[in-house]
């Protein structure tokens, strides 16, 4: 069947970052997979980076803080055979040898207990590590069709309650969308293809992400933005969110396959969001937009129990996993908020 267009979400991909503003945070990730044996070699390469930028009154840039998580994985059990960090992070080697998959989170957690209020970099990237490392596998899937060789669905239909199984758990996995429709039909696991992405760094502002490497064919990319602004006299703040993933093909061709932006305004006082608004940008299944209203379900609820709130409570068809997850890492603004820059200029933090 190769790519499906016909049942594709939107595909309006976010044209470039938006300038940061003055007395602003931001924070920055990336989680970069790639196969250096090969798609069908033994192992896969994670390179996980995360930064928190600050921006003074008069404009001026201060990294306040940085990290970077390296993971080698196995394949396909996704165990963990390896495990580094810059700045050290011995506390993470207890994971060495763990599934990245169900129960991992929990896992990092009790591991880094110091980390688990959620507010840290590593926190939020090791939160990440699931979904991305899940996301992942589209390579292999896109391969598959590009070569006509369609693994995937034959490993599929060989365990059909894999994916059965996970009727509705989400909008576009509704048991009646196309894509579980056409595999129950057809056997076939669909691809879909998003459009090619545009580059997010910004000539003007080469500060406004961190650095990354060039991400090679068949790499998956995992990027997020927090924006945060400085008050206004109401005592109200504007915030954005920006989740995209990405892929390289074999041609070399970046395309995005999820991207949401979600913004509102946060009650500084409270810590709580008032209000909301998410765009759906990119997704794979024109079913899959349904899910954008289920953001509002978190206005008025505190940014410390937004994880356990989502992770318990929004599931099914009015949800998607990516915005569920975007709207998971606001969690990360409480913390932020103490990081914003005083108008004498910003203010340094120590590393949690």
């Amino acid at each position: 069947m190769g790519f499906a267009p016909d049942y594709a979400g939107p595909h309006d991909p976010v044209p470039t970052t938006p300038a940061r503003s003055a007395g602003s945070i931001r924070r920055t990730t990336s989680i970069d997979t790639v196969r250096p044996l090969g798609l069908d070699g033994p192992i896969a390469e994670i390179d996980a980076r995360a930064r928190d930028l600050s921006t003074a009154i008069d404009g001026s840039a201060m990294t306040l803080e940085t990290l970077r998580v390296a993971v080698a994985l196995e394949h396909p059990s996704q165990v963990i055979t390896a495990l580094g960090a810059e700045p050290l992070e011995g506390a993470l080697q207890p994971l060495v040898g763990r599934r990245i998959g169900g129960g991992f989170r929990d896992a990092a957690m009790a591991a880094s207990p110091d980390h688990a209020d959620g507010g840290s970099l590593r926190y939020l990237l090791l939160d990440d590590l699931p979904g991305a490392t899940l996301v992942s596998g589209y390579a292999l899937q896109h391969h598959d069709t590009t070569t006509g060789t369609e693994a995937m669905s034959a490993g599929a239909r060989s365990h059909p309650d894999a994916i059965l199984g996970q009727s509705d758990i989400c909008a576009g996995w509704g048991a009646d969308a196309v894509m579980l429709t056409t595999f129950r039909e057809t056997g076939i696991l669909m691809t879909p293809l998003g459009p090619v992405a545009p580059r997010l760094e910004s000539k003007d502002d080469p500060a406004g992400w961190h650095p990354m490497g060039t991400l090679p064919p068949h790499g998956m990319r995992r990027r997020r933005r927090i924006d945060l602004d400085a008050p206004d006299a109401d005592g109200t703040s504007a915030f954005e969110t920006h989740f995209r993933d990405s892929h390289v093909d074999g041609d070399g061709i970046e395309r995005v396959v999820h991207e949401y932006v979600v913004r509102g305004r946060l009650d500084d006082r409270r810590r709580v969001v008032i209000e909301v608004e998410s765009e759906a940008r990119v997704l794979p299944w024109f079913e899959c937009p349904r899910a954008i209203g289920s953001a509002q379900r978190i206005v008025d609820v505190p940014l410390g129990d937004l994880r356990q709130i989502i992770r318990s409570e929004f599931k099914g068809l009015s949800t998607c996993t990516h915005l569920n997850d975007t709207l998971r890492s606001l969690a990360a603004i409480e913390p932020m908020l103490a990081r914003r820059p005083r108008s004498d200029g910003p203010t340094t933090t120590s590393r949690p």
